[in-house]
């Protein structure tokens, strides 16, 4: 293949600024935002997961609570009537009143009992509001934090992606001096060695970092000037450059 020294040249301009693309995907990639956007993410899947039982916990607290009241309020009802009914005097018989003296006697203990149940209620649901507002609490910071990281990885990238453009239109402009065939060349060996092509510079090739023996030296200087060189080491394109060595 031929190709004219000055688009061959054009060759390590585009080499550099697809190296500028290659790094700039790197950090667009690799922003330190994206691993702990996914840590949080994680983390507030957790904590609402935590949120959601203690939610249902708080609920079905208040909702025995609530019963606990009903009962106790039920039962203190019954007591005030039959304490009116007992102080009233209407209540002649004695066995009635022993009967009723009774009950009123009990019904002190089922209050007592059931005001214990809806003490031990209300701690719980106490207990339970607590560590529901703690969590509460934690997940409302994660979600700031991360509302935080997704605004800073966007603004990474919005700054990235205005580099990516300068770098793609620079190479546009570059890639125009360089014959089709040539650029088909060049791509296809970037893809497979992650440079296309590389200058000889002190009898040395930038892309495999060898030294050339006597011999290929030899047999490159005495290429003519249009002829695309080949790294007999690593088969890039071979660039001659003014500290050729050649």
């Amino acid at each position: 293949m031929k190709a004219d020294p000055t688009a061959q040249a054009a060759l390590l301009a585009l080499q550099s600024t697809d190296a500028i693309l290659s790094q700039l995907q790197h950090r667009r990639n690799n922003l330190p935002e994206h691993a702990r956007i996914k840590e949080l993410e994680a983390q507030i899947k957790d904590v609402d997961g935590t949120r959601i039982e203690l939610d249902t916990q708080v609920s079905d607290l208040s909702r025995a609570q609530k019963k606990a009241d009903a009962e106790v309020e039920q039962v203190k009802a019954r007591r005030t009537r039959d304490e009116e009914r007992l102080n009233s005097g209407a209540v002649k018989n004695p066995k009635d009143l022993e009967s009723l003296q009774h009950e009123l006697v009990a019904l002190e203990r089922r209050i007592s009992t059931l005001e214990d149940d809806e003490l031990e209620v209300m701690e719980k649901l106490e207990d339970a509001q607590t560590g529901l507002a703690s969590v509460q609490a934690d997940l409302d910071s994660l979600k700031t934090e991360l509302a935080e990281q997704v605004s800073a990885r966007d603004t990474a990238i919005e700054v990235i992606d205005h580099q990516v453009a300068e770098a793609q239109s620079e190479r546009g402009s570059t890639a125009e001096v360089i014959p089709a065939d040539l650029i088909t060349l060049y791509d296809k060996l970037r893809g497979q060695y992650g440079t296309g092509a590389a200058a000889l510079r002190a009898r040395r090739c930038e892309g495999c970092r060898l030294e050339l023996n006597g011999a290929d030296l030899r047999e490159l200087a005495a290429a003519p000037e249009d002829d695309v060189l080949r790294c007999p080491e690593c088969s890039r394109i071979l660039v001659r450059t003014p500290e050729s060595g050649l």
